[in-house]
């Protein structure tokens, strides 16, 4: 079973930077898409930013521009740059990982930013 763990939350000002990381337990990322989703308080969890096998990337709109996702070439651990994060940009951060039928998630990591 493969485990996801996420790190690099924190306490950011507006307009600061974070980098957050997504490890797994097996070299696996290079082989399915890993996706970055968040969920704000009272709000559903929505996508952010999703990078494929082949390194494809994707964003949501709201982010573009602004976080950059990318993978190292261990395949073990795929990061998400966030710069100029902005106040609706506060949530936790949850890594995911499907495979066929089976969807893993990470424990999440919170992002909290402040005016």
């Amino acid at each position: 079973q493969v485990q996801l763990v996420e790190s690099g939350g924190g306490l950011v000002q507006a307009g600061g930077s974070l980098r957050l990381a997504c490890a797994a337990s097996e070299s696996i990322f290079g082989l399915y898409t890993v996706t970055w989703y968040r969920q704000a308080p009272g709000n559903q969890r929505e996508l952010v930013a999703a990078i494929t096998n082949s390194g494809t990337t994707n964003y949501a709109d709201s982010v573009k521009g602004r976080f950059t996702i990318s993978k190292d070439n261990a395949k073990t651990t795929v990061r998400l740059q966030m710069d100029n994060l902005k106040l609706e940009d506060a949530a936790v951060y949850y890594c995911n990982l499907r495979i066929g039928v089976h969807n893993y998630w990470g424990q999440g990591t919170r992002v909290t930013v402040s005016s």
